[in-house]
């Protein structure tokens, strides 16, 4: 049988997905420093409001409260030993409220990364990862989760560990990494490796693409690199709300629903069928994304310079896919937006 996430792909042109977990749950009080995932057990009102502010505005997916549910994450709030207990509320409050809907919507069981450096350059080894990743997957379906889905990875051998733990745990997953140093993950991928990486894995994602990174216009950026390789699977746009900005001893991210609405369509055109948001996005945002892509007209893919006149420029001149760009990662450093 084929997971409800294909099957719901077999039936939709595309699917939103949702918005910010940090920035809600923020608004709802959590602090600096506190983790998110102890509220599965502390406040499951509020983590219940979390998953139902995305439903309510047409999200077809949702990711749990889970994002740092590794040991490796947890262990700084002295609850690695909770792994199994918090993935699997987090999961069991979006079941439950998944499905009192009268649509199909999809409980997304969000695993990010571990915090550690893969060896050979810092000491997380493949065996550790794959051993917390699984650990985290199978909280995560005791729960009721349809879908893993890993998130903001940055490191090839990373996304290959969580591949690997969730066929040990008899799952389905999507994955997305985080491309924000001049077009690359940190740890140097173009959205063209990407692609490459995902083909050769033994057990695949269901869909695969972009999430959070610099802004609206990089990550679109970044799609296009991905359609450009027509991979098989789907692809997944899941971008910020703008750019940050400290104010007033908060950080708020500055793009508006109008133009939110008009990335949805733009990721449309650009290739993705899973399209959501990262950072800063809303309800509010995602409401308006709803029902642009509702009313949208398929179009031809944008080129640059329309993604930057509509959503504003990119960070980098280059996002490495260029002919002649190398292999080498440019140096971290971030152009001003204009």
């Amino acid at each position: 049988m084929t997971d409800a996430l294909t099957r719901l792909l077999e039936t939709r042109d595309w699917l939103l997905t949702d918005g910010a977990t940090g920035t809600t749950l923020f608004n709802m009080g959590l602090q600096s420093g506190d983790a998110p995932e102890l509220w599965n057990v502390d406040h499951p009102d509020r983590i219940t409001a979390l998953y139902k502010g995305a439903i309510d505005a047409g999200s077809d997916i949702f990711l749990t409260n889970t994002f740092g549910g590794t040991a490796a994450r947890l262990k700084l709030h002295d609850a690695q030993d909770r792994v199994r207990e918090l993935n699997r509320l987090g999961a069991a409050i979006g079941r439950e409220i998944a499905d009192k809907q009268d649509r199909t919507v999809i409980v997304a069981g969000s695993m990010g990364p571990t915090g550690e450096i893969m060896a050979p350059m810092g000491p997380l080894t493949h065996a550790s990862a794959v051993e917390m990743f699984h650990e985290q997957a199978e909280g995560l379906k005791e729960g009721g989760a349809d879908v893993l889905w890993v998130e903001t990875i940055s490191a090839p051998e990373e996304y290959a560990a969580a591949a690997e733990a969730a066929k040990l745990a008899g799952m389905p997953w999507a994955g997305t990494m985080s491309f924000d140093t001049a077009g690359r993950t940190m740890m140097g991928l173009t959205s063209s490796d990407m692609v490459a990486m995902v083909d050769k894995l033994d057990h695949k994602p269901v869909a695969f693409g972009a999430n959070c990174g610099v802004g609206a216009s990089d990550l679109l950026r970044t799609v296009l690199g991905f359609s450009a390789q027509a991979p098989d699977l789907p692809v997944v746009a899941k971008g910020n709300a703008g750019i940050p900005k400290y104010v007033d001893g908060h950080i708020h991210y500055n793009g508006t629903p109008e133009l939110m609405a008009e990335y949805a369509c733009m990721a449309r055109d650009s290739g993705a069928r899973i399209i959501g948001g990262c950072c800063g996005t809303t309800p509010e945002h995602l409401s308006a994304m709803r029902a642009a892509l509702e009313a949208h007209t398929p179009g031809a893919r944008p080129t640059l310079e329309h993604i930057a006149d509509r959503l504003g420029g990119f960070s980098s001149p280059s996002d490495g896919t260029e002919p002649g760009a190398g292999g080498e990662a440019p140096a971290r450093r971030r152009r001003r937006r204009g």
